[in-house]
């Protein structure tokens, strides 16, 4: 019997269209939060009298890296059966179907995560900052970024949980459903929204001068703890999923909380480098050839 308390819940997913574009939700949230996150990032660097011309160039970098990493996360961790074929591999990259543009069906946290680490290697190898400066600025907006998108998985009617009777219950009616369900992207949604004021408010209490690796420590066990425990309240992404102990999201998240534990013991140790140039090596943006000086 259907909650006379829950939520029914029938929004499109698309604002508006015009001719065979339409613009979702998701892909405002996508967008959004990378412009409040620039905007914060972009007061810290300046607090902290590092040219915003770093700024700039790690924005690029990152948006690439959430962008491709959170594809292939989908496309390797969830559904490698389906795209690594020779009938479906171009739909990795391909966001359109059937003339219309539709954005990409499937991206993956996990796989976004793993594209920022490996670009801030990069970034550190051409501009020489320190990693765990960045890391640990960086990853105050990503939790921002993470409440933003999953936001739009809700304005999607996707990645929702198993059946309740609480009477915030919300009823996806565009997928079918005639039950309440767990809104678990509004629980991922304040979940990281509140980690992200968290982090804010020990950033702003200790004015930047945070010890190398804390903030960044600490936001991987809480943001991927939290993660762990919400994926037990959600239905299974994949097929594959419904025999398992642990799901994929929550087997992904533990590497990352495990890591959060050790950089938090190191963390407090001082051993990691301070500041964001430790060792006095800027490049300078107005040599073509990025010497050090």
């Amino acid at each position: 019997m259907t909650s006379l308390l829950a939520i029914h819940w029938n929004v499109d997913p698309e604002m508006f269209h015009i001719g065979s574009f339409g613009l979702r939700y998701y892909s405002v949230g996508f967008l959004l939060a990378f412009v409040t996150a620039y905007l914060v990032l972009e007061r810290m660097f300046k607090k902290e009298k590092v040219r915003v011309e770093y700024l700039d160039k790690l924005t690029i970098y990152v948006f690439f890296a959430t962008l491709i990493g959170a594809r292939l996360g989908h496309c390797l961790f969830y559904e490698p059966d389906y795209y690594l074929t020779a009938a479906h591999w171009t739909e990795i990259v391909w966001p359109f179907s059937h003339g219309r543009f539709t954005g990409y069906q499937g991206l993956a946290s996990h796989g976004a995560a793993i594209g920022i680490l490996l670009t801030l290697y990069l970034f550190w190898h051409r501009y020489r900052m320190n990693i765990w400066w960045l890391l640990d600025r960086l990853v105050i907006v990503v939790a921002l970024a993470g409440c933003f998108i999953r936001l739009g998985n809700l304005f999607n009617s996707e990645i929702y949980g198993h059946a309740t009777t609480l009477p915030w219950g919300f009823i996806f009616e565009r997928e079918g459903e005639t039950e309440p369900k767990h809104p678990t992207q509004l629980y991922e949604s304040l979940s990281y929204l509140a980690i992200f004021g968290g982090c804010l408010w020990h950033y702003l209490r200790k004015k930047g001068q945070v010890r190398s690796g804390t903030i960044f420590g600490w936001w991987l066990v809480t943001l991927w703890g939290a993660r762990l425990l919400i994926e037990f309240l959600k239905n299974d992404q994949v097929d594959f999923e419904a025999n398992m102990l642990l799901n994929m999201g929550q087997l992904l998240s533990l590497p990352f909380i495990l890591a959060g534990v050790v950089l938090i013991i190191i963390s407090r140790r001082g051993t990691l480098p301070q500041g964001p140039f430790p060792k006095g090596e800027k490049i300078t943006f107005d040599d073509s050839k990025n010497k050090k000086k």
